[in-house]
This record gives structure tokens, sequence and C-alpha cells, in this order.
């Protein structure tokens, strides 16, 4: 674990990262400003994406990608308080944007492939990532197992020094122009379903696979479905043990909610958010009544949201070993109040919610955050799964009946096609 630099050092790393930030990269010309994302650009997706790569390139020649990665894989070996440094000197600058793909590739697939890949593994990728030439994306979810995740029925099967995947992934963000995918599959069905899952890594470019985009209601397609036919990888593409994936799972799940955050944890702002500052100046709202308490309770909310963000981090660095299950509260969090503050902001907008003449208004904002609202409910696990992990790992409370966990999954396919649950 890397030391807690002194004072003297984390100032001269800060003067050193604003200077090099002042040089290299361009100011935001507005901060607030909502920035167009790769998958939005439709047929200048390559384009612009290259341009990132090439940003996220320099940033990692110059030392500032993977800040507190391990040094024999291309980081700095440094502590998030150097991190934390330069994320606040390249405040208001144009850091590279990997779009929805880039955020799973730092935030959840790299550190996880850190905490259980081999070393040849890791030398042979992360170094890619760091430099922007490795995108990867999720392929997590099957259609057919959403919140069960240790049900999936993509399976991979050895065939000589060969593995062999057949099945189907789908809520895979940016997975159309990802370079890979961390892909779990059933490599075992003879032992219950934690046991027998293994991840590996496949390039979106393997013969056999194809990714078809998922159009959403809000207009994007950032979404997609990958199908895998006698796609073919070898044992270097394994990802951990073979069989033991669920402890890969669980390590990305806790990535994914958000328990591995360097950045410092939720802002400590204490100001209104600048959307509903934007959303109330459009409509010109501040002389209603009825605006001002809409505006209060999204205020209250937002500024308790943010101090169970901070109680959080700070429990969950104080004991490493309970930060997956005490991440659900955060994920819980969002999945009850986003729906809600969006409400809310609908109720401000009004009819400016309804037509707007730009994208980029806040109306428009406003109906694509209630579009969006139920997002963090569903994705990276319900609302009722955190509520179960709050319940069962945290309180303490009994377990659910569960007549599978002991099954072979084989048995438990097969009693599942007339639900009778039954295992004789």
């Amino acid at each position: 674990m890397t030391n807690s630099p002194g004072p003297d050092e984390l100032d001269a790393y800060r003067a050193e990262a604003r200077a090099w930030v002042e040089e290299n990269l361009e100011r935001r010309a507005d901060a607030g400003a909502r920035s167009r994302k790769p998958w939005e650009l439709e047929e200048q997706t390559t384009e612009e994406l290259a341009v990132q790569r090439g940003l996220q390139r320099r940033l990692h020649e110059a030392g500032y990608a993977g800040i507190t990665w391990p040094v024999e894989y291309g980081g700095r070996g440094l502590s998030p308080a150097h991190e934390r440094a330069f994320l606040a000197a390249a405040s208001g600058h144009q850091l590279p944007d990997l779009g929805i793909a880039g955020g799973a590739t730092f935030g959840v697939c790299a550190p996880t492939m850190l905490a259980h890949a081999s070393p040849e593994f890791l030398r042979r990728h992360i170094p890619r990532v760091l430099a922007g030439e490795l995108i990867v994306s999720q392929f997590f979810s099957d259609p057919d197992a959403g919140s069960d995740l240790a049900g999936v029925r993509t399976q991979a099967v050895r065939d000589g020094d060969r593995w062999i995947l057949n099945g189907s992934k789908i809520w895979s963000s940016g997975a159309y122009y990802a370079d890979a995918g961390m892909c779990l599959a059933r490599t075992n069905w003879d032992v219950p379903k934690h046991r027998g899952l293994t991840w590996f890594l496949v390039p979106t470019d393997a013969a056999g696979l194809t990714i078809e985009r998922i159009r959403q209601i809000n207009g994007d397609a950032e979404f997609c479905q990958e199908f895998l036919d006698d796609v073919e990888l070898t044992d270097d593409d394994v990802i951990g043990e073979v069989d033991g994936g669920w402890s890969v799972t669980q390590t990305m799940l806790l990535y994914e909610r958000g328990a591995g955050s360097a950045g410092g944890g939720a802002s400590a702002r204490v100001g209104l958010r600048s959307d509903v500052v934007e959303l109330v100046d459009a409509v010109a709202g501040w002389h209603d009544p009825g605006v001002r308490d809409l505006v209060a309770r999204v205020h209250v909310d937002d500024l308790a949201r943010a101090t169970l963000g901070r109680r959080l981090l700070a429990r969950m660095a104080a004991d490493p070993a309970t930060a997956g299950n005490l991440a659900s509260y955060g994920k819980l969090a969002s999945g009850v109040y986003d729906p809600i503050r969006a409400n809310r902001l609908m109720e401000i907008a009004g009819a400016a919610a309804v037509a707007w003449r730009g994208p980029d208004e806040p109306g428009a904002a406003a109906a694509l955050g209630l579009l969006n609202s139920r997002f963090m409910a569903i994705a990276g696990g319900t609302s009722q799964m955190q509520r179960n992990t709050i319940g069962e790992r945290v309180l303490g409370l009994p377990r659910e009946p569960s007549f599978d966990r002991r099954t072979p999954f084989r048995e438990v396919v097969r009693n599942a096609r007339d639900w009778s649950g039954s295992v004789g």
C-alpha cells in the first residue's frame, strides 16, 4: 500500500500537475455545457474516438493516467491523494472522454482485472488500457439472467487448448465501439450456479461475435446485445480462476456500485446544483412559491444524498471487507431518489419539458432525466437486490429461501421448466 504523502510532497506534485495541465490541455469553453458523447455522434464516432484516444495516450505518457495503479503495469503507484490533486489541477480542462465504455474500462473493468487477473495478463493489457488502446465493455447479463447474475447460460467449453464460447449478452454499454468485452460465461454445469463461472476477455473483432445496438426510449443507442457463435479463445484470455468467476463478479459489482471511487466521494458543495439553477432561470420561476418549494425539496435531498455518499466512502475505507455490501446503500439511494428528483424537475419545467428548441436546453434535460430516472433502480442490480444485500449482509437478517444454492446448475435449469423448484 502506498504511504500517504507529506504536505511538501503533495504541494510539489500539485504544482507540477498544474503546470503540465496548463501547457497540454485545453480549457473547457463552458464548464457546465453538456458534452457530446461518442455514441451520440453516429457517423463521426470513429474520428471523435481517435481524438480522445490520442488525448488519453498523451495523458499516459506524461504519467497522469493510472496514477494509483501499479508501476509494473504502467501506472505510477502513487496515492489517492495524488490522484485527487491531479483532478483538482485539471478541473475546468478537457480530459479524455472515451464515453460510457471508457468509464466502465477505467472505473470497473480494469480495477477488477488488477484484483484478479494473472501478472502475464495484466502486463499485456493494462498498459494498453492506460494508453487508450483498449476500451473494455462489460459482457455481463444474459437475456434470461438479469438480476440473477449467477444464472447466466452463455457457456465456454474447453476444446483442447481452446475455449469455445456460445450464447448471448445484453445491456453492454458502448460495446459497439469498444475493443473488447469482459465476458462472464458458464464453464461447469455440474456444480451449484455460483461455482461454475469464469470471466474471459473477448476481442470485439473476434470471429463469431456479432454486436447489435439497442435503441432506447430516449433516442440513444449505447446499449448493445452480443451474440457469440463458436467464438474461440485461449487460457491467455481468462481473467481469474477457471470456475472461480463469482469472486471476480463480486469485485466488479463493488466497483460498479461506486465502492472503488478514489476521487474523493460525493461533492461537498452546499449551493444549488447547476441543473436546478439553469432550469429555474429558463422558466423564470424564482418568484413562484410553488417552484421555490420544489427547489428546496430537491436541494435538501441533494445535500442528504451527498452526505450519505461521504459517510459511505469513509465507512468503506475504514473497513474494506464490508465495502461491497455497504455500496448497496448508495446504489439503493440512487434507485429510489433519482425518479423523485426527476419528477420534481419536470414539475418545475412544466411546458418547457414538453417542447424545446434545442437538445441542450434545460427543459430537454429535465425530460431526458425523467426518461432515464429508473436506470439506477435496474442497472448493476435492482433496488430489490440491494435491499436483500443490506438486509442479509449488513443487518444480519435471515436469508430468503433458495432452492438452487446447493443444486447443480444443470438440474436447476431442468427443474425450472415446470416452475416447481423441486430438486428431487
